[in-house]
């Protein structure tokens, strides 16, 4: 690791740090305050994704659906109106909208072979995003003249990697230049990120071997075909499974590259000092 104790930790001028976990446990919170402080970059991996790595293939998902309007499709083929897509750090709407949910078309769901398409353009792009840390982090320094950098990434970084794997050439990349850490989080966390869900699902990425086998299961159980699919019910039924699949990916993850802090622990960080004390002590108990 780039810092091997609380010493290094404290004393380092320049402090490079990438958050991994589940979504909904206070990475993007923690970055956004860091930000705010004036010192350090934060750099948002799904960002990066939408507006480098994916942002034609939403923006011509959107003027596909424009061109069945036919008043639409008049202006579109005249360069009269132009479509894209308005990603911030605050929306990435765009992104999860484009990644969808497979099912019954009536209902708003894509087939099963266009939706694992557009699954394996995120996982390609996710990787080029998080490969793109180390330029960042230079890019920072050099352009802007920050001496601190975060990266705060997806809940799906864990999908593309092998943590067991000392070769791994993202966790390798990724560790070379920043201080891994994972935000746990517990059974009770787990439950209200469920809570919340299932109030409001909304589009994710699985890995490929788990998004084929839940989906088959799913069919299965509820004697359904493809296109007979409520695409809510089953991003839904899938989200827990989800979650206790990452789960020992991350602590793998955490284990061989990096640290840990709970999010109970994140949850009381209010301010730049605070976050350095809660980093150090993570060093201590490794």
């Amino acid at each position: 690791m780039i810092y091997e104790t609380a010493r290094d930790w404290l004393s380092a001028p320049k402090k490079k740090v990438l958050f991994f976990g589940m979504s909904g446990l206070g990475k993007t919170h923690v970055s956004n305050l860091l930000r705010a402080q004036g010192d350090w970059f934060h750099y948002s991996i799904d960002y990066r994704i939408g507006t480098r790595y994916m942002g034609e293939y939403i923006a011509d998902n959107a003027k596909r659906e424009a061109m069945k309007v036919p008043f639409l499709r008049e202006l579109l083929m005249s360069d009269s109106i132009y479509i894209g897509s308005n990603i911030t750090f605050h929306n990435l709407t765009p992104v999860s909208a484009y990644l969808g949910k497979p099912g019954d078309p009536a209902k708003g769901g894509l087939p099963y072979a266009e939706y694992t398409r557009r699954q394996e353009q995120f996982r390609q792009a996710e990787i080029k995003a998080l490969m793109d840390t180390g330029y960042f982090i230079e890019r920072a320094e050099a352009l802007y003249g920050y001496p601190h950098f975060i990266c705060d990434t997806g809940g799906s970084i864990c999908e593309w990697v092998e943590p067991e794997d000392a070769h791994d050439p993202v966790l390798k990349a990724l560790a070379a230049e920043t201080l891994m850490v994972w935000i746990k989080g517990d059974a009770a966390h787990t439950a209200e990120l469920i809570r919340r869900f299932d109030k409001a699902p909304k589009p994710m990425s699985y890995q490929a071997e788990f998004l084929d086998r839940v989906w088959h299961e799913y069919l299965e159980l509820n004697a359904l075909k493809e296109d007979q699919v409520d695409p809510d019910a089953f991003i839904r039924w899938t989200y827990a499974q989800a979650l206790a699949h990452r789960q020992p990916r991350y602590a793998a993850m955490a284990k061989n590259w990096g640290v840990t802090v709970t999010a109970d622990e994140v949850a009381q960080v209010a301010s730049p000092a605070d976050f350095d004390a809660l980093i150090a002590a993570a060093l201590e108990r490794r």
